[in-house]
């Protein structure tokens, strides 16, 4: 059974850094992508960055320059670092994990911007 546990949200003030991780409960090195997806109150989730298997990242054109994904296979673990943080980037933080044709989610992680 794939799980995956996200951490590190929380409050931080306008132009500040949150890294956030997510670790599953199998290896994400055979997994065929690794995202992060926001949801803000009374919105659709959306897609933030995503790591494909082969390595190539994609962002959403709010976040480009200012958030990194990454991953640690040996740690089967995925990142966000958030720099220069909005107070638009305020949500819930979702990880998604697509294998073997399944969508996986966590249980998602807060995230606040604000002064």
């Amino acid at each position: 059974q794939v799980q995956l546990v996200e951490s590190g949200g929380g409050l931080v003030q306008p132009g500040g850094s949150l890294r956030l991780s997510c670790a599953a409960s199998v290896s994400i090195f055979s997994s065929n992508a690794m995202g992060w997806y926001r949801q803000a109150p009374e919105k659709e989730r959306e897609l933030v960055a995503v790591v494909i298997s082969d390595g190539n990242r994609n962002y959403a054109d709010s976040v480009k320059g200012r958030f990194t994904i990454s991953r640690d296979n040996a740690k089967n673990t995925v990142y966000l670092q958030m720099n220069s943080l909005k107070p638009e980037d305020t949500a819930v933080y979702y990880c998604k994990m697509v294998r073997y044709g399944y969508n996986y989610w966590g249980q998602g992680t807060q995230v606040t911007v604000s002064s």
